[in-house]
């Protein structure tokens, strides 16, 4: 039977991201884990189905192979024809059966975890500390992560005969041995489960992490908070938190690496004169800046110095802030100063349009017989 897409196996899109591979992942193993279905062989083709699909979509190299040339791409890469078999295997089975061999290995590390983390683009420039409320998967406290009832232990596994490996074949003359499909690589099964976890032997729970958010972070920048992920097996240390930082768009500054653009309305007499105007900064302090003479809307830009984002290496390093000059043209005027603009006007050699007329002055002038003719019909 041919294989399903790997995508539609996990419930994701082709664009999906490593944290939502991840979180489908976790979703439909826990739901189609054979010790959880115990009777149903449809479980476990499901959840193999659904193990072999993650561990692909995973795996950076191998997406790309897959995305490229689909399942058949991984098999022909699989067999020696443009990536390394041994680096295969051990990406996917954790370097235990390289070379054919089971080799000692200690427990291995519990999973990372990762997540998104929205800040505000002042929080991104100053710092800030925020509690983030995480859900693990941890060894049952019932069991010891056995997954075996209290007072009793799991039966060697009759497929591996307690060894946990086995031999596949790829075709031809290439075999590997890679983990018992039986009893998922532990050698022992559950027979007599235990009621907290449902013989699983891991429960998922949650906790709050404080987390420092550093200056001059921005969007794509990992936080890791070591020891904070799931948690391994029994005597295995837990895994890491890792945290893709996302900021949010601001109404007023934009981001532009370290520096920072906003636009600044000036009134017409200052953009001709030139002068001092005051400028909100991002943290709310005002700084002064000199308009030059002549300043023209969007193409006038004043440079503020040291009132940018923080280098998120070096947050005493900082970028500018970048002023886009908006002229503002005066909706209403009043009569000084249309005066005023009119002889301007006159100045700059420009006839001015006569002065609108109120509703009483176009009646005066229709009584005394000064309105302009209507035009014929």
């Amino acid at each position: 039977m041919a294989k399903r897409d790997y995508y539609e196996v996990l419930g994701v899109a082709r664009t999906a991201t490593e944290v939502e591979v991840n979180k489908a992942y976790r979703r439909l193993a826990m739901q189609h884990h054979p010790d959880r279905n115990v009777g149903d062989p449809e479980a476990e083709v499901r959840f193999k189905e659904v193990t072999e699909a993650y561990e692909v979509l995973k795996d950076a190299q191998r997406r790309q192979v897959y995305d490229r040339y689909g399942h058949d791409g991984l098999a022909q890469a699989a067999a020696g024809g443009g990536v390394d078999l041994g680096d295969i295997l051990s990406q996917v089975f954790g370097g235990a059966f390289a070379g054919g061999r089971r080799r000692p290995r200690a427990p291995r590390r519990g999973e990372d975890i990762e997540d998104i983390l929205d800040v505000d683009l002042l929080e991104a420039a100053t710092g800030v500390k925020r509690t983030v409320s995480v859900r693990y998967e941890a060894n049952c406290r019932g069991c010891g992560g056995t997954g075996a009832k209290p007072g009793t232990h799991p039966a060697p596994c009759r497929r591996c005969k307690g060894t946990g490996g086995e031999t596949a074949s790829l075709g031809g003359m290439f075999s590997f041995a890679q983990a018992c499909r039986g009893c998922g690589g532990r050698g022992v099964v559950v027979t007599d489960p235990c009621p907290a976890c449902r013989g699983v032997g891991r429960v998922e729970t949650r906790e709050s992490i404080d987390v420092p958010v550093p200056p001059g972070v921005d969007t794509r920048v990992r936080l890791t908070v070591p020891g904070r992920g799931h948690e391994g097996p029994p005597g295995a240390a837990r895994g890491d938190l890792e945290l893709v930082v996302r900021v949010r768009e601001h109404k007023v500054f934009e981001r532009d690496g370290h520096n920072l653009i906003c636009q600044f309305p000036v009134s017409f007499a200052r953009a001709a004169l030139g002068g001092p105007v005051e400028i909100p900064t991002l943290t709310g302090q005002k700084v002064t800046a000199e308009v030059p003479r002549g300043a023209q809307t969007h193409t006038t830009v004043l440079r503020v110095p040291g009132h940018g984002m923080p280098d998120l290496d070096d947050p005493r390093r900082k970028g500018d802030l970048l002023v886009q000059l908006v002229v503002e043209t005066p909706a209403a005027l009043s009569a000084e100063q249309e005066e005023l603009f009119r002889r301007l006007a006159e100045l700059d050699g420009v006839t001015p349009p006569a002065p609108r007329k109120g509703l009483f002055g176009k009646l005066k002038d229709l009584i005394s017989g000064d309105a302009p003719p209507t035009e014929q019909r």
